[in-house]
């Protein structure tokens, strides 16, 4: 599990649960039972638990405590804290809807073969008010047939999104893909939720076909290296591709070009600059992508000034920004922006990760050899898209003394991309 982004709490495990254990009528304004409740993931211990259980047990109908309860319900699930089942399943019975999705999810992560537990989770289905998705997603993930026929009813829902949950639930339950077609698809969908979780959708129904769909849809490099990925690591075990097959794809997301992608969203009229730099902070990715292709196609020489300032006004706080501010100045192949892509580089605040892969990227496309060092010790980090990005940007370069370095990586990725580089020896 990544825990990177959990501990942003000044907490002791001790503390947190004297938090947690505080009725919710008498918490001080300096305290928070949910950030205690988040924070917990951190320390899995029997005391942890415990205390989560009991946050569970408390069913003070305030909202804040019914909060409290939803995150204590998730974060016994992220702990696969088996103890805790019993008191989950009796979360299935809530009228709090997001607590009983949050329950159903937690079930999932934990693992279980009780089929009157699996059973209460696929009645469910039949239960108005209730979001379907995760139900469906958990019923398949611990592959309850029983609820097959239940599940094939939100084939055509009029929400998409449940729509690709149960058409990818009936195919791995089944085995029949003969209508996945239906969730690649979804990889072009207007609402970026909608793409995300179609990706989400093929990785649970191991669709291995749709890696190059996926490599195309316009969504953050994120989702779409971790469906490439997970897709690749079940694949390659169960021997139906190898790491040849995948590699164009995941090489092609993590170099991230917006040219090779499938941008869903277009413009009426020529954009001007200045809104074009403010499409740079929008959730959706797929709309900075169609931003950064215009920024590169028609303002190239202007772009640079417009971005070293909103860099210096906002960007650099903003790790969504920041990301695409440091990718167009590799696309521009502008040299003046080597000492801020070397700051992205060596950024380690975790939000930020994906600009480093982005930065090292950006300085092979600038060529400043500077970089070569800066790259080379890069491969000594954990972060498997810092290391195969450096290892490509150094390959611009024209050094492909890296290979030899990572040939044995604990990362499958990484060993796969050295292997394919390295002479074969007779």
């Amino acid at each position: 599990m990544d825990k990177r982004f959990f501990n942003l709490f000044n907490l002791t495990e001790d503390r947190a649960i004297e938090i947690l254990d505080t009725p919710q009528d008498r918490i001080s304004e300096d305290d928070s039972r949910y950030i205690a409740a988040s924070h917990l993931i951190n320390f899995s211990t029997d005391r942890s638990i415990e205390a989560l259980i009991r946050a569970v047990q408390q069913t003070d109908p305030a909202l804040e405590n019914r909060i409290v309860r939803r995150k204590s319900v998730e974060t016994l699930g992220r702990l696969q804290a088996v103890q805790a089942l019993p008191v989950i399943r009796t979360c299935l019975a809530d009228d709090d809807c997001y607590t009983v999705e949050n329950a159903v999810w937690a079930i999932g992560e934990i693992g279980t073969e009780d089929t009157d537990m699996l059973e209460s989770i696929a009645q469910l289905l039949e239960k108005r008010g209730q979001t379907y998705r995760v139900i469906i997603h958990t019923l398949t993930k611990l592959n309850y047939q029983p609820a097959l026929e239940r599940i094939r009813k939100f084939v055509d829902d009029s929400d998409p999104a449940t729509a690709s949950a149960a058409i990818a639930s009936v195919c791995r339950l089944t085995r029949d893909f003969s209508q996945m077609h239906q969730v690649v698809a979804m990889l072009q969908h207007t609402n970026v939720l909608g793409r995300r979780l179609s990706i989400q959708d093929l990785i649970d129904a191991r669709y291995y076909q749709a890696i190059p769909d996926i490599a195309r849809c316009p969504v953050s490099l994120v989702f779409r290296l971790r469906g490439i990925r997970m897709l690749a690591e079940a694949g390659i075990a169960d021997g139906s591709i190898t790491f040849a097959q995948v590699q164009p794809y995941l090489e092609q997301s993590l170099v991230d070009r917006p040219q090779n992608l499938d941008l869903v969203h277009s413009y009426d009229l020529p954009p001007s600059l200045p809104f074009l730099v403010r499409e740079l902070y929008e959730t959706d990715f797929g709309r900075c992508y169609l931003a950064t292709q215009t920024i590169v196609d028609r303002y190239a020489e202007q772009a640079p000034e417009a971005l070293f300032t909103t860099y210096t006004e906002e960007a650099r706080n903003d790790y969504g920004a920041h990301f695409h501010v440091i990718k167009i100045f590799g696309w521009l192949k502008h040299a003046p922006a080597y000492d801020l892509l070397i700051e992205g580089l060596h950024n380690k605040q975790p939000q930020f990760q994906k600009s480093r892969a982005a930065a090292a990227i950006a300085l092979g496309e600038i060529a400043d050899r500077r970089a070569i060092p800066e790259l080379k010790a890069c491969l000594e980090t954990k972060l498997w898209d810092l290391k195969y990005a450096a290892l490509l940007a150094l390959e611009k370069f024209g050094d492909r003394s890296g290979y030899e370095q990572v040939s044995e990586n604990d990362d499958w990725a990484i060993r796969g991309l050295a292997q394919s580089k390295l002479p074969v020896l007779n």
